[in-house]
């Protein structure tokens, strides 16, 4: 599968080596090249594989590689091409045939490119980056990397706490990559024509704003940790003590249009997405992504119309999701939704948007979400109590929830899917009952204003995720309770709801535990990551492939405490394994809201109201940007500024 060591993989095309074994491949249409949209160049001097560590259909519908791809393929003799874990059955057959994980464009091996990028959406991937890495005939520890070897990259949501990963990456971005990733290829280019040496390489990259290089920082045992204020050493004179995320400040002008693929296969997601807005400043206090892409910066109107008519018209898709982390808190989503929904008047296409905020979807917003299609809606309150909304800074009420349901309902709708946690810091029991009284009242409500030949119809649905404390926020020194504790609340939760209409699904407490595990580790926990692998842990997000008894065991033949990694508290003033890495906002700020949360006090959103000081604008000298002023009123008399 590899060559000799400092020989390297040529860049060809292994279609005629692997084209029977994906003849015979599940879903064979996966790894099949030339989609609609596709490009593919023959005459580039660079060339960089992103890679997804899942399938196709996970992987395609992920609208960062699209993004980042785009950036790459748009710099002169770049080329950047997509690659994806191979389902398990042709994993399998590619290790037996002894051929490697190969990209998807140009049909090439992994070990061929000049570089290689590995987004790190989520904790459960984490064996697969190594599954990804050794099947593409790549070294999976840097240290072990030759001079040709191409350069490996990381960046995503859990780059935020490194460690976990930091042997198996060269290099791993912090923040928004539009900028950051091509000017990073740039300078691996620059340094691999005149032949620098590998490491060389390495120390122009940490130059760079927003990189960490993990092989350039000495990591240090706890105690040392704590004396010194951080877990990383510098190795060399002139590099960061901490590296700060890095924002595309050109978001906000930039079209919402980027060209897309239209897959073989269904992928998850299959339609248009347009992002309309990047950021979340609600400020919930278990949220990692509210404060990863801060500041808030939006799209405007007219914009977003003409990127959904433009994606619409260029891809023939008859769906299209308006995408953020908040799509109703848009500052122009009526006008968005209304424009919208009168030029595709007639067309079957529908107009989706991912979630919907429980106080800023009443009838106007009802009306206007998908237009004359109703689908599901899904709302997240996220604990069943207002105390507990209230530690978590949900900011939202009973009567916002019913308020929501009533205007759902009433304009049509007739299923809705309600998401909550449970493991809360603070959680008691009441909390636990408070889901199943809560959904109780909202299938009461629906009920009493579906017309009686449709209440068969109504489709209520709670889903109970386990609370995993992640890094960057206020309950990042909050530990995660027992698997075992979390399946009794989960029963308490079942046997509370007495109505059999109303369907109660929750995710298994045993890959939320490796969640915890993995977010909340340093570096010592690569080698846990490394020995599961090694046992057969791998597609650990999928439940028919995952393998606690992997990383039990791995974790008792490193001497590794998984529980207290999950699970331990500590004061504020301890020093976590990520504080070398900053998102922008303060430690001193998160410290604050994690004792206003034990309070019960509430922080409201800066985007409505005074700057909350989590200190992200003068940190990163950036700001929130809005489309228009939130203090507006639409045209239908409801007044948009919550604050």
């Amino acid at each position: 599968m590899k060559q000799a060591p400092g020989t390297r993989v040529p860049y060809r095309s292994m279609w005629h080596e692997v084209a029977p074994l994906v003849a015979r491949a599940e879903r064979p249409s996966r790894y099949i090249n030339r989609e609609w949209g596709s490009t593919h160049a023959d005459d580039a001097d660079f060339r960089f594989c992103m890679v997804y560590p899942d399938t196709y259909e996970l992987g395609q519908a992920n609208q960062a590689l699209r993004i980042l791809v785009n950036a790459v393929n748009a710099r002169p003799g770049m080329a950047a091409e997509r690659g994806f874990v191979p389902a398990p059955d042709l994993c399998d057959a590619l290790r037996e045939a002894g051929l490697p994980l190969f990209s998807i464009e140009g049909c090439a091996p992994l070990a061929s490119f000049d570089a290689v990028g590995i987004t790190l959406p989520h904790e459960l991937a984490a064996t697969n980056v190594l599954e990804a890495l050794d099947l593409g005939g790549i070294p999976i520890r840097s240290a072990d990397r030759a001079e040709d070897d191409p350069i490996v990259l990381a960046g995503g949501p859990c780059a935020y706490n490194p460690e976990p990963y930091a042997p198996f990456f060269d290099a791993i971005n912090i923040g928004e990559g539009e900028e950051s990733l091509p000017a990073a290829l740039e300078r691996v280019r620059e340094l691999r024509r005149t032949g620098a040496r590998r490491c060389d390489v390495l120390r122009a990259l940490a130059d760079l704003p927003g990189w960490y290089v993990p092989s350039l920082y000495r990591w240090r045992s706890e105690e040392e940790a704590q004396e010194a204020g951080s877990w990383v050493e510098p190795l060399a004179p002139g590099l960061p003590q901490v590296i700060e995320k890095q924002v595309y400040r050109g978001f906000s002008s930039s079209s919402g249009w980027e060209p897309c693929i239209v897959p073989f296969a269904e992928a998850v997601h299959d339609r248009l997405n347009v992002e309309i807005l990047r950021g979340c400043a609600r400020g919930c206090r278990f949220c990692q992504a509210g404060m990863m892409y801060r500041p808030v910066r939006e799209r405007s109107a007219d914009n977003i119309v003409e990127s959904v008519m433009r994606g619409l018209a260029e891809t023939g898709y008859d769906e299209v999701s308006l995408t953020s982390l908040s799509t109703t808190d848009h500052s122009q989503i009526a006008e968005i939704l209304g424009r919208l929904n009168t030029a595709l008047a007639g067309t079957g296409v529908r107009v989706s948007i991912p979630s919907q905020r429980l106080d800023s979807f009443g009838a106007r917003m009802a009306d206007l979400v998908a237009g004359q299609k109703k689908g599901g809606l899904t709302f997240a309150p996220e604990a069943g109590t207002q105390r507990l909304r209230d530690v978590i800074n949900k900011n939202v009420t009973e009567d916002d929830l019913f308020g929501a349901v009533d205007a759902a309902f009433s304009a049509g709708w007739r299923r809705c899917k309600l998401y909550f946690m449970i493991g809360l810091p603070t959680e008691t029991d009441d909390d636990v009952k408070g889901i199943a009284r809560l959904v109780q009242q909202v299938y009461d409500r629906a009920k009493a204003i579906v017309p009686k030949e449709q209440k068969g119809s109504i489709q209520i649905s709670a889903s109970v995720a386990l609370f995993v404390p992640k890094s960057h926020t206020p309950f990042q020194w909050c530990g995660q309770i027992p698997p075992e504790e979390a399946l009794r609340r989960v029963n308490l939760l079942r046997h509370s709801v007495k109505y059999r209409a109303i369907t109660v699904n929750w995710h298994d407490p045993k890959t939320s535990f490796v969640e915890a595990v993995m977010s909340r580790s340093g570096r010592e926990a690569a080698a846990v990551v490394e020995e599961a692998w090694k046992r057969g842990a791998r597609f650990d997000a999928w439940s028919e492939c995952f393998r606690e008894d992997a990383w039990r065991d791995a974790a008792d033949a490193l001497d590794f405490d998984v529980e207290r990694a999950a699970q331990a508290s500590y004061p504020v003033d301890y020093v976590m394994p990520w504080d070398h890495i900053s998102c922008g906002a303060s430690v001193r700020w998160l410290a604050r809201e994690h004792d206003l949360a034990l309070e019960g006090q509430t922080t409201p959103d800066c985007t409505f109201g005074p700057c909350s000081a989590c200190g992200v604008c003068m940190n990163l000298n950036a700001k929130n940007m809005l489309a228009s002023s939130r203090s507006s009123v639409d045209e239908a008399g409801e007044h948009l500024d919550r604050s």
